[in-house]
């Protein structure tokens, strides 16, 4: 199992939501770098990086802490927020981003999320609020069942989902494994567990219900899971 240690990007700083709302934006760094930095230490192939205003606004916003974190660390980067076209696919490509994240705009466009599967490193983000799909910046809920969703890009090529429990992101109440397994389950793809990650019960459980991945947020900022612990429970799984 793969864990993504995350930092969410709101004016420049590295922050954490609760259910997704701005307006509960914690500030846990002035230099998201220096974060990013960290998780290479602590032993992190991966970095899951949102642009949250990118999410909102529906085009970049954070491009220079994102410039900053590509240039400081040796990590694999995934990026989303705000990414509704083929030209800002190319730009994050080119600045050195692994892959990018797809989340509105598959609800959308869904063909415009396979063709680009079809050309680049391409992710689905599915987030959900009870098991409906939510779009810009989860300011919106769609008519449409995550799991459909997810079913759609099956053979699309993309290379993993992500799907997030909005109820439960930033909450520390446990991660969703349940709709984890739902979706992997409609798409047969690799599937990344968000929202609600608390401790090392989770990634046990995570291990035992043979999820890909998972991302770590407030967990890591709260100090309520030892990453460095989590890293090694990961990598002897494998």
């Amino acid at each position: 199992m793969t864990i993504l240690p995350a930092i969410d990007l709101k004016d420049g700083k590295a922050v954490r939501l609760t259910k997704g709302l701005m307006e509960s934006a914690k500030i846990y760094s002035d230099e998201p770098w220096q974060v990013a930095k960290r998780f290479e230490e602590l032993g992190s192939e991966w970095v899951h990086l949102v642009d949250l205003n990118g999410a909102f606004a529906g085009e970049p916003k954070n491009l220079e802490q994102i410039k900053k974190i590509r240039e400081n660390t040796g990590l694999k980067l995934e990026l989303g927020g705000g990414i509704r076209d083929e030209e800002t696919i190319r730009m994050y490509l080119d600045l050195g981003i692994d892959r990018v994240i797809l989340g509105s705009v598959a609800v959308k466009d869904p063909d415009f999320v396979k063709a680009m599967a079809q050309k680049y490193p391409i992710v689905v983000g599915i987030d959900a609020i009870d098991g409906m799909v939510a779009v810009e910046g989860w300011a919106e809920v769609s008519e449409m069942k995550a799991t459909v969703l997810a079913e759609k890009f099956a053979d699309a090529g993309v290379e993993a989902i992500i799907c997030t429990d909005v109820g439960r992101d930033g909450m520390l109440s446990g991660i969703n494994i349940d709709f984890t397994k739902a979706i992997k389950a409609s798409s047969g793809l690799e599937t990344i567990a968000s929202g609600g990650l608390r401790d090392m019960r989770d990634i046990e459980a995570l291990l035992a219900a043979g999820i890909d991945g998972t991302i770590v947020g407030k967990a890591f900022y709260e100090g309520t899971l030892d990453l460095s612990e989590a890293f090694r429970k990961a990598n002897d799984a494998r």
